[in-house]
């Protein structure tokens, strides 16, 4: 069956060519299919003009239509029946054409051309010519991608920069703008002639920027190790600590490395780092050290190393007053820091990058009331006599008695306080105002001077002094076991005696509660109970209770020194006040600050408050000479030839401050010269004297002594050319 239909297919394509005008065969036309379609275009063209003009015009449109339709139907299938037969080998169907015929019953090709059979369509991989395709569409294709690229350039241009324009400038100045820390130059202090007691140098403080020393930005995965590997040693810190400071935080901008360095290991790495910058310049490697910088501090140096530590302080490692006048006026010696902000690249600078500039303000100088000879004889005699009696410390303090102001306040122990670290912590402050002790018999002015101004007495009253005094639960002794004693009020003073003071304190008021009111006015009025008004950091106000606390025994301990407690300075200004004609002038440290500019503003004058009259001062000068050049007083180890010196020894129980009980003893001495003509007041006090005397005219007169000499001598204080007024100091009782 499928012989056939290939039978009668090849018998149709054969009347088709005999059909043919010119006898042209279809070999023929498959030679040159152009002549082919040449004949069947002119062959057209003659029949539709026959058609046009024939009578039946309208019927063969009509039958053309049709005929034109049936041999498109037909082309198709031969197209179909030829690839048949090319795929007959595979066994697939074959197809034959089913012919049509025109008008006048002759077959048509698949164009409707009569007598001319239309060969099928070549296909690709058929043997026929290629067939062209329309370019247009992939131009179209081609035209789209690219604006769909365009598009996706423009958008992320705007977007770049116009809307997250801010954004991205800052993350393209993380690493090219550099802030640093301009430190402002911390002022000096120096004493009251402009010499230099701390003073500043350059010092840097090592800093980092963690964030430049991650993979992302120093393509090394290990850049905070080898960086500490090289810093160690230049810093002298442990190579682990320097690799946990630069990971920490890595996302960090700032992180200190190591502080008050010098300028010399800041060159160290600077010279490093640009070796560094040259070779990553050339490919050899990484800048490890690009974001290590420094910022510039003042280091706080002191000339005189221990010299007045306890009132200069120290700076601590943030460069901030860690305490005495470093922290008291710390606003005022630091200034302000400024800033600077510049560009970088390779952790070099940019010489035409942008710089912007904050300028620091530099810190104040401060001028202290300190004399710095005076203060180095007050030292030096406090610190010997603290080691020959192995006690455990003791202050001296000089005051100028017409100003108020300190002249040396002295510690021993004391520190240096350029090297904190390995200073005794206990040392630190400044035991002449941090400490609150008994002042004993040296308090005994006060209770003498409020009996003279309130008139209960004279210095020739006569004073009957037994052995003990029985008051309250207990009997009262002096230091010594003695015979009934016949003593002026000068001759109590003299020889020191606590009944004498309990019987003449007596006489203040009717009643015990009255006249213990009246003492305690005079002791506030003397400065006990209150700040100095130095305002010093720590500084003790010390214990003052009122006379309604007060217990039965403090009723009469209180007037010669035991059962209150104050500081050395304090205790300096009640002789100062005495010494100053009965006027009491608040101690000064500081005597004014000089700015950048180099104007000088004076400090505030003290506030002077009267406690006493003259006369009573005057009094009260004459009584303490007594003291020290009568023979039967306790201080002629502070005798000063040339000079008459007034003065009071004083020895009290003291308190231990660890346990809170009475343990050792507290020597002391005060005075000032020359007594006519008052111009120094010296106080000094040892802290449980172990070896030797413990008395006060033993232990601290001769302190007093030689600081006292220094003094006069360094002030050019003339010797006094009067003899002293010897007031009696016994008194002869009636048979």
């Amino acid at each position: 069956m499928a012989s056939d239909a290939r039978a009668a297919a090849r018998a149709a394509a054969a009347g088709h060519a005999a059909d043919r005008p010119g006898g042209d065969g279809y070999d023929d036309r498959r030679a040159n299919p152009r002549d082919d379609r040449d004949d069947r275009r002119t062959h057209h063209r003659a029949d539709g003009r026959a058609d046009h003009r024939g009578d039946h015009h309208a019927d063969h449109r009509s039958d053309g239509r049709d005929n034109r339709r049936t041999d498109d139907r037909a082309e198709r299938r031969a197209g179909r029946h030829e690839d048949d037969g090319q795929r007959g080998q595979r066994g697939d169907r074959k197809r034959t054409a089913p012919a049509t015929a025109g008008p006048a019953g002759t077959p048509r090709t698949a164009r409707g051309r009569t007598g001319r059979p239309r060969p099928p369509k070549p296909r690709n991989g058929s043997g026929g010519p290629p067939r062209r395709r329309n370019p247009r569409p992939r131009l179209r294709l081609v035209s789209l991608a690219l604006t769909l690229v365009m598009l996706v350039f423009v958008v992320r241009l705007l977007q770049v920069q116009a809307v997250d324009a801010n954004a991205y400038t800052a993350k393209a100045n993380v690493n090219r703008y550099i802030p640093v820390t301009l430190a402002a130059e911390r002022g000096s202090i120096t004493d009251r002639s402009g010499v230099d007691l701390a003073t500043t140098v350059d010092a840097y403080d090592i800093t980092a920027a963690p964030d430049l020393l991650t993979v992302a930005h120093a393509k090394i995965p290990d850049a905070p190790r080898q960086a500490a590997a090289l810093l160690s040693p230049i810093l002298g810190v442990p190579e682990g600590d320097l690799v946990a400071k630069l990971t920490a935080n890595p996302k960090s901008k700032y992180a200190v490395l190591a502080r008050q360095q010098t300028p010399q290991v800041w060159k160290q790495i600077k010279d490093l780092k640009s070796a560094l910058s040259d070779k990553q310049a050339k490919g050899l490697g990484s800048n490890v050290l690009a974001g290590i910088n420094r910022e510039r501090h003042s280091k706080r140096v002191y000339p005189n190393g221990e010299l007045a530590a306890g009132v200069l302080g120290f700076v601590n490692a943030q460069g901030k007053g860690g305490a005495g006048i470093e922290q008291l006026l710390n606003t005022e010696l630091a200034g302000k820091d400024g800033k600077r902000v510049y560009a970088q690249s390779g952790g070099r600078q940019v010489p035409t990058g942008d710089v912007k500039e904050q300028p620091a303000v530099p810190g104040s100088d401060v001028e202290l009331t300190i004399d710095r000879d005076i203060q180095w004889a007050a030292q030096r005699a406090i610190s010997d006599q603290v080691r020959a009696s192995k006690a455990d410390r003791g202050y001296v303090v000089v005051q100028d008695t017409r100003t108020g102001e300190i002249l040396a306040l002295a510690n021993a122990p004391g520190f240096d306080p350029a090297n904190i670290a390995e200073a005794d912590p206990a040392t630190l402050g400044n035991a002449a105002l941090t400490d609150a002790y008994e002042p004993g018999s040296t308090s005994k002015l006060m209770s003498l001077a409020a009996v003279l101004e309130e008139g209960a007495a004279t210095p020739a009253t006569r004073v009957e002094v037994p052995n003990r005094l029985p008051r309250a639960d207990r009997a009262f002794a002096d230091d010594i076991n003695h015979p009934t004693w016949h003593l002026t009020l000068n001759g109590v003073l003299a020889k020191s005696s606590n009944i004498g003071t309990i019987l003449a304190t007596e006489q203040l008021g009717k009643t015990q509660p009255e006249a213990n009111e009246v003492l305690y006015s005079y002791l506030r009025a003397f400065g006990l109970g209150k700040p100095t008004g130095l305002g010093f950091p720590g500084e003790t106000a010390g214990i003052l209770a009122k006379p309604a606390d007060w217990s039965a025994s403090q009723q009469y301990t209180i007037p010669f020194g035991q059962g209150l407690s104050l500081n050395a300075v304090q205790a300096a200004s009640v002789y100062t006040t005495i010494a100053g004609g009965g006027e009491r002038v608040v101690p000064t440290l500081v005597r004014g600050t000089r700015g950048a500019d180099g104007h000088f503003s004076p400090a505030p004058q003290p506030q002077r408050t009267r406690v006493v009259s003259e006369k009573t001062a005057k009094e009260l000068a004459q009584m303490l000479e007594s003291v020290v050049d009568d023979q039967e007083g306790t201080g002629a180890k502070a005798k000063i030839p040339g000079y008459r010196v007034a003065g009071k020894t004083g020895t009290s129980n003291r308190v231990d401050p660890k346990t809170g009980r009475y343990h050792g003893y507290t020597a002391s001495f005060a005075g000032f010269a020359p007594a006519d003509k008052p111009r120094v007041t010296v106080y000094c006090a040892v802290q449980n004297p172990t070896k030797g005397s413990y008395f006060g005219g033993q232990v601290c007169g001769p302190v007093y002594k030689q600081v006292m000499e220094f003094a006069l001598k360094t002030m050019r204080v003339a010797p006094t050319g009067k003899a002293p007024a010897r007031l009696p100091v016994n008194y002869r009782p009636a048979s």
